[in-house]
C-alpha cells in the first residue's frame, strides 16, 4: 500500500481526534485535544492497515 494513504489517514484521524474534545467544551490546545489527536491519528492508521491486509 502507498505511504500517501497512511499519511492522509493519519492527518484526517488527527484532525478529527483533536477536534472532538472541542465539541464537548475543551480548549483547542488542551491536553484532551492533544491526546485525542494522537489517538485519532494512530487509530486511523491502524484501520487503513487492517483494511489493506484484507
Amino acid at each position: 500500500m502507498d505511504k500517501k494513504v497512511f499519511y492522509l489517514a493519519g492527518t484526517v484521524g488527527t484532525t478529527i481526534g483533536g477536534y472532538l474534545p472541542i465539541l464537548f467544551g475543551a480548549d483547542g490546545l488542551s491536553m484532551w485535544s492533544i491526546l485525542g489527536g494522537g489517538i485519532g491519528g494512530l487509530l486511523a492508521i491502524w484501520v487503513v492497515y487492517k483494511l489493506g491486509n484484507r
